[in-house]
């Protein structure tokens, strides 16, 4: 081993199978770029993961940790739900607070973060922006379905923001959908000037659904909780949906609640450790 590499301490963790790096920058210096963080994303030769999420000491006011995201492809990315919960599990595993609730801060929003048990977390996930400049999308006005044309044929989706930017597609049978060609489509198309993480809904009842989730800058992972959120939000935008809903994800099943009063949804699932570990880069 070379004397010149950097030793870095970090937990696996996954939230229904979404799967993350997690990097206390609390207690040691993390001096990474793109290409390092691709490196340890590499399933075969690195650590492997969808998104490296780093702990830093806080940065807004009145909360108590800092929450960045980094997709796999090495570029930051402003939320991930799955990731939040798994980031609460690693603060109340290692007794970094001593309460049953924090307050994180994200790279445009404040999450709190609530424990049920050691190994199930709900996350208040804030409000859900249709705005079209807050997504964005290049749209001159709001709407409950947008259209583009794919292949000859036009793909008709909604399209929110829960930090980052989402759109979500109902289809008859999640089985039979192209979800990374399509998904890679829209994530690209100049539609979407910050590109765009994309759900493909099946919708069973009022209160349960099925989803599958391409994120940018990944492809298609095992669960993705902003992108059920999303869903959820678009679905009872399009009153398709009841304010309680279970998503039923590849990874697993979570529980999305919207509270109309105060329009912010609220997000329950689990977390889980995988193991500590040490990589030298």
């Amino acid at each position: 081993m070379k004397k010149d590499k950097r030793k870095l301490f970090f937990s696996k963790m996954h939230g229904l199978e979404n799967d993350f790096m997690i990097v206390s920058a609390l207690t040691q210096k993390f001096f990474f770029k793109k290409e390092i963080i691709q490196s340890f994303s590499n399933r075969y030769t690195g650590i492997g993961f969808d998104q490296l999420l780093l702990i830093e000491s806080p940065k807004i006011k009145n909360t108590d940790f800092h929450y960045r995201i980094f997709n796999a492809d090495g570029f930051e990315v402003e939320q991930c739900g799955n990731g939040a919960r798994c980031f609460a599990k690693f603060i109340f595993d290692n007794k970094l607070i001593d309460s049953k609730m924090i307050k994180v801060g994200t790279k445009n929003r404040i999450l709190k973060i609530y424990m049920q048990d050691k190994n199930n977390f709900l996350v208040n996930m804030g409000s859900p922006e249709f705005n079209p400049k807050k997504i964005p999308c290049l749209s001159l006005f709001e709407k409950d379905i947008y259209a583009l044309e794919f292949e000859k044929k036009k793909i008709f989706f909604g399209a929110v923001s829960l930090g980052n930017p989402h759109c979500t597609i109902i289809v008859n049978d999640i089985k039979k959908v192209n979800v990374n060609k399509i998904g890679s489509y829209l994530e690209h198309h100049k539609f979407f000037p910050n590109q765009v993480n994309v759900g493909f809904m099946q919708i069973i009842n009022k209160n349960h659904i099925l989803l599958r989730v391409f994120e940018r800058g990944v492809g298609e992972t095992r669960s993705c909780g902003s992108g059920a959120c999303a869903a959820v939000a678009i679905g009872i935008k399009q009153k398709k949906l009841s304010y309680q809903v279970t998503v039923e994800l590849l990874g697993g099943n979570m529980i999305i609640k919207y509270n109309k009063r105060k329009n912010v949804l609220y997000m329950i699932g689990p977390a889980k450790k995988i193991y500590d570990g040490i990589i030298y880069y």
